[in-house]
């Protein structure tokens, strides 16, 4: 249906700090033969980006340059109808996303983004999911490090498992990194509408059907079953165990019964103590109009850490799967997981969607239902990690 389009991949939101890196990492490692364009609403920022991915590739300097505003709907049609696979990076998602869902399911165009945004991704389901079956698009959000090291950890942990029988699996993640402007505009408007947050939950379980004679659900043990190490851990209340556990309901490799808990993982109790206060701040912060503002303040959308920065951060996600008598002890690990590896995978994401031999899937799916082992392909070829580290 849309291979006659004229663009394979369009990037939307290029002259944000993490779009722009995106457009880095598509300008160094698209497959060859891709045929993608910038899009955004300020065609001098875009012909910026494009002068600095000529750097890059001279062959960039030809990138078609497209108009999409997400107050223009005429615009965001535009672009939906020219791709196969759109990209957009434009958040926060619950404010900006919505038109270009709404688009991409009418034109049966595959969607990518980054979002770590519940709401958002609840909204977009009851709104969209079936008019995106219906067109053959196949909508996948959180396409960066909210959700891929976490879905397509726990995927790879359950393949080392026996088939047929019930598993559970933990995750535990160890990290260091920075928050971009972007991310932390994200992060407010979650924590300031928990009420929402419940609201658009309790309407997709209306109409989401349950996967038929199995069991999948989250763990909500405060303290896990296993232990990788010393240290300490907390329940992390993030989209990530949501994403899996709907990958576990798509997938009959999950089992009759499968469960999931997630970690984070930290050495020092008082490093434990700090999250966990500074979570309870957050969330009582963003609640109030004025102090929200206050947040919203410190850091601009666009802004984000420098690039020796982000050389030095890292992050490692430890899984322990139990199943059929067998444990399995799995990692996922790569370099600064806010911008750099979220770069490579919303890319890669896109990419593999475009180009490769994927399952039949269309309406909102997960990475792991959709990409599966072809994205762990990809990613490991880029330089992200997944392997066994223990098996008995």
């Amino acid at each position: 249906m849309t291979a006659d389009r004229p663009y394979d991949v369009v990037l939307f939101g290029a002259t944000g700090f993490t779009g722009a890196l995106t457009a880095e990492y598509l300008a160094r490692h698209a497959d060859p033969g891709t045929r993608w364009a910038l899009a955004g609403r300020n065609q001098a920022k875009l012909a910026a980006v494009r002068d600095r991915l000529a750097e890059l590739d001279p062959a960039c300097a030809e990138l078609p340059l497209l108009h999409a505003d997400t107050t223009d709907a005429a615009s965001i049609e535009q672009i939906a109808e020219s791709a196969r696979v759109v990209i957009t990076t434009v958040g926060p998602y619950v404010k900006y996303g919505e038109p270009l869902v709404a688009a991409c399911a009418r034109a049966g165009t595959d969607y990518v983004d980054l979002t770590g945004e519940p709401t958002f991704v609840d909204r977009m389901y009851v709104k969209y999911h079936d008019a995106a079956v219906r067109s053959g698009a196949r909508i996948v959000h959180a396409c960066g490090f909210d959700s891929i090291p976490h879905d397509l950890g726990v995927y790879f942990t359950v393949k080392q498992l026996p088939e047929g029988v019930p598993l559970h699996v933990e995750g535990f993640l160890r990290v260091r990194g920075d928050a971009s402007g972007g991310t932390l505009h994200s992060a407010v408007g979650i924590f300031g509408d928990a009420a929402g947050m419940v609201r658009a939950e309790r309407e997709r379980r209306k109409v989401e059907e349950p996967p038929a004679g199995r069991s999948v659900r989250i763990s909500r043990r405060p303290a896990p079953k296993a232990r990788v190490g010393g240290g300490w851990t907390l329940p992390l209340p993030t989209i990530d165990p949501q994403i899996v556990v709907r990958s576990a309901a798509a997938l009959d490799r999950y089992g009759p019964d499968f469960s999931y808990g997630h970690y984070v993982a930290v050495k020092r109790l008082a490093t434990a103590a700090g999250m966990a206060a500074g979570s309870g701040a957050l969330l009582a912060l963003a609640a109030l109009p004025p102090t929200r503002s206050l947040l919203l303040r410190l850091r601009a959308p666009g802004d984000g850490p420098s690039e020796e920065r982000r050389a030095r951060n890292w992050f490692s996600v430890k899984f322990v799967g139990e199943g059929g008598g067998r444990r399995v002890v799995t990692e996922v690990a790569g370099g600064d997981p806010g911008y750099t590896e979220t770069a490579k995978m919303l890319a890669e994401s896109a990419l593999c969607l475009a180009h490769d031999d994927l399952p039949a899937t269309s309406g909102q799916v997960t990475t792991a239902a959709a990409m599966g082992d072809a994205l762990v392909d990809r990613l490991v070829k880029a330089g992200i990690t997944f392997r066994v580290l223990d098996a008995g």
